[in-house]
């Protein structure tokens, strides 16, 4: 990976050699999902079942490790709840969401939905994300299953199905996101519809309000930084191409996109459409998730079917 600067514009990062490199006792398979706690500790989350969730500091150094039984983890938020820091953990293999505290404690687990009556049986549900209501409630994004949105209030009880096919969400569609409370106080669900190649914003209760092209990309994420959003693309050619690389994203208020990271400069046509982006370079594999340290603006970024490398840091210039 070159040293050199990546970006445009105002978002410029370089390289940080080595980050978060560790040993043969603490192995990573594919890396999924990021966050960071208040003591700015980076929790990683991977499939590999020898350590589920791997507890950085800034400096890349070793914390702590947890998590033996999620062969399938794949999303991971971090939420305050009543003053206290939990994770939500998502697992499409054992089709199942999972709540813990930081050390790994399981508080609230959440199975197959049968009770839908959309979900014969429970391989068919395979949650990838989840994304949290100001309120406390949260939804469950569906993303390898049925492409259904679950929502369950803050107690954890069931209140509705939204999304799907009837809903108009299209097969490998809502992978992740963000719940987003606009300037007037309304929270819309803002959803990386991966395969798709856009981004959706839905109400609350489920309508499609917007559609966001992002054209050679395949968003995975999004993770709000101030005004701007992150989007990590795990290829600039998939699913024609499994191969292709990605590239990650920079994007306003306004979802136009300012500036790619390991990518094309964004260029957008007389009508205000966005062209097609591809990868630069060889800085990313499969981008999957992506973490701002809000405390300096470093850059981690979490890679999916990726040789089993752990975590890139990148520091803002």
């Amino acid at each position: 990976m070159s040293g050199a600067l990546l970006g445009h514009g105002d978002f410029r990062y370089r390289p940080v050699p080595g980050w978060g490199v560790l040993d043969a006792r603490t192995p990573v398979n594919h890396c999924h999902g990021l966050a960071q706690d208040r003591a700015g500790h980076i929790y990683l989350l991977t499939d590999h079942t020898a350590n589920n969730v791997i507890v950085y500091d800034r400096q890349g150094r070793l914390v702590g490790k947890w998590g033996t039984d999620l062969p399938g983890a794949h999303g991971l938020s971090l939420v305050v709840e009543g003053g206290r820091e939990v994770l939500y953990l998502t697992c499409t293999l054992t089709h199942r969401v999972r709540k813990t505290t930081l050390d790994g404690t399981v508080l609230q687990e959440w199975g197959w939905p049968d009770f839908t009556a959309k979900y014969a049986q429970a391989k068919d549900y395979m949650p990838s994300w989840t994304l949290h209501h100001p309120d406390g409630s949260f939804y469950v994004l569906d993303g390898y299953g049925k492409d259904y949105i679950l929502h369950y209030g803050a107690d954890g009880t069931f209140k509705a199905l939204l999304g799907g096919p009837e809903g108009g969400i299209g097969h490998w569609g809502p992978h992740g996101g963000h719940m987003d409370v606009g300037p007037d106080g309304t929270p819309t669900l803002l959803i990386a519809m991966c395969d798709r190649q856009h981004l959706l914003r839905l109400s609350a209760d489920g309508r499609i309000l917007h559609r966001i092209d992002l054209p050679g990309g395949n968003p995975r994420m999004l993770r709000r930084s101030g005004n701007h959003w992150f989007c990590p693309h795990i290829g600039d050619n998939w699913p024609a191409d499994f191969d292709s690389r990605g590239f990650v994203s920079v994007l306003d208020a306004s979802l136009r996109v300012v500036a790619n990271i390991g990518g094309t400069e964004p260029r957008y046509d007389d009508n205000g459409q966005l062209q097609p982006m591809q990868h630069v370079g060889e800085t990313f594999i499969h981008p999957h998730d992506v973490l701002v340290d809000e405390k300096d603006g470093a850059l981690y970024v979490a890679q999916f079917n990726s040789g089993a490398t752990y975590p890139l840091k990148f520091e803002r210039v």
